[in-house]
């Protein structure tokens, strides 16, 4: 069936199961699509060709793409020479030895691809290995001797499409974001803030906001990102450990996959396409997952709260600050459309969910100890708080403002416990000479 689809044999229109996938179904499209599957057919390859989805992203995000003209450059590039200026007094973490940079939306794709494909590369492999092991099993014992290359068809055109998939999602993602920083996770560099002037200006669209008070707080949004990505070196890694710990153990649901195929109308692949965005071809979270999505999700929401109290403090004097922060919220809650296709491709959304209550942490540190204490949490992952801490901040105030004080750590119930246990043991070891 897949040989006479790409040799215009079948009856079957190429333009449906584009749509189905995802793609674009134009005639331009379709004729890329049809090309690069052809390719995958010929592949001696076992991997995923993720030069496709970054062709694919630039395309995506080269539509509609606009120059920032000269006016909105030097205005952006003095609304981060403000945001460091601001950002100085109410942290304690050092400046960026990197420029910040204005990006186009194909720029950004480019630039970001890379860690795109380091997420989803688990998740490509997982349901490969799914869509050949489910093949195989399925067919009978008289053709199992064509079945290794068969199998090796199925793992190329799958693994073409997915990352045909992932480049019009981060396409599409390049007309949504403002900055470097806007998904939670540091897709750029750990030095380096980005604007993309064009969204910029999209996101001022409809706000009673004067333009420059909107640059100036997307400016200290993004310096005060890359600067605690910079501070904390382990935290970029950490995160993407975090991101791909849970997509490793990402699996496709055979018996739905199975109930799929026995049912699949290819003139008719709305059940297909309904599958794909819904998520139900993905397995329910295991334990290990649950664990992993637990610690990413906390993680997130302490980056994202320490970014938004900084940005609170070092934007007061914007008349308009509260307004453009309630927009960021409002925006950051719903998520946009690429946003969720991201979350159906690999299984994952990347919005923290525990945001509010980890900036009131944050503010509550920060009213306790000061910007020094409270930056310096960040130093090393066992300093960080916890779960439990955003849960309830005052153990953590109660132990910063001990030590600040120059008195012994506060001790909860279980060190004091390991405390007293101990000392008793010390007490009861006879002396030695």
């Amino acid at each position: 069936m897949l040989r006479d689809i790409l040799s215009g044999k079948s009856g079957i229109d190429p333009s449906q199961l584009a749509g189905a996938a995802g793609l674009p179904n134009d005639p331009a499209s379709v004729a890329a699509l049809m090309q690069q599957l052809q390719g995958a057919m010929n592949s001696q390859g076992t991997g995923v060709d993720w030069q496709i989805a970054l062709t694919q992203g630039q395309q995506r995000a080269a539509n509609g793409q606009l120059t920032a003209t000269d006016e909105q450059q030097t205005q952006l590039r003095q609304a981060f020479h403000i945001a460091a200026l601001w950002l100085d007094d109410v942290i304690s973490v050092a400046e960026l030895t990197l420029e910040p940079r204005l990006m186009t939306r194909r720029e950004w794709v480019t630039a970001t691809m890379p860690l795109w494909t380091q997420l989803a590369e688990p998740v490509a492999t997982s349901i490969s290995d799914s869509l050949t092991r489910v093949f195989a099993e399925q067919v009978p014992e008289e053709m199992q001797g064509m079945v290794a290359n068969a199998s090796q068809l199925v793992r190329s055109i799958g693994g073409t499409l997915f990352a045909m998939q992932l480049g019009q999602v981060v396409g599409q993602l390049a007309s949504e974001v403002v900055s470097g920083g806007d998904v939670g996770i540091p897709l750029l560099g750990e030095q380096q803030a980005a604007l993309l002037p064009q969204n910029v200006a999209d996101f001022g669209n409809g706000l009673d906001v004067p333009a420059d008070q909107v640059q100036i707080y997307l400016a200290v949004r993004e310096i005060a990102h890359a600067r605690l990505f910079r501070h904390a070196r382990w935290l970029r890694l950490h995160l993407t450990s975090a991101v791909t710990a849970y997509a490793r153990g990402i699996s496709i649901d055979s018996s739905r996959l199975e109930e799929l195929a026995g049912s699949f109308d290819p003139s008719n692949p709305e059940d297909l396409r309904q599958a794909m965005v819904d998520g139900s071809l993905i397995q329910q979270q295991d334990e290990s997952q649950i664990s992993a999505l637990a610690r990413l999700e906390t993680m997130l929401a302490l980056v994202e709260g320490w970014v938004d109290v900084v940005t609170a403090r070092a934007t007061i004097r914007l008349p308009k600050a509260d307004a453009i922060a309630e927009t960021v919220k409002r925006r950051r809650a719903s998520g946009g459309p690429a946003e969720s296709a991201f979350a159906t491709l690999v299984g994952l959304e990347l919005r923290p969910r525990r945001l509010r209550e980890a900036a009131a942490m944050w503010q509550a540190v920060t009213d306790a100890v000061g910007n020094e204490a409270r930056d310096g949490l960040w130093a090393h992952p066992d300093l960080l708080p916890t779960e439990q801490d955003i849960d309830d901040p005052q153990q953590l105030v109660a132990r910063l403002t001990s030590a600040a004080r120059g008195e012994p750590d506060v001790l909860d119930d279980v060190d004091q416990a390991l405390e007293d246990l101990l000392r008793d043991d010390g007490a009861e070891r006879p002396h030695e000479e």
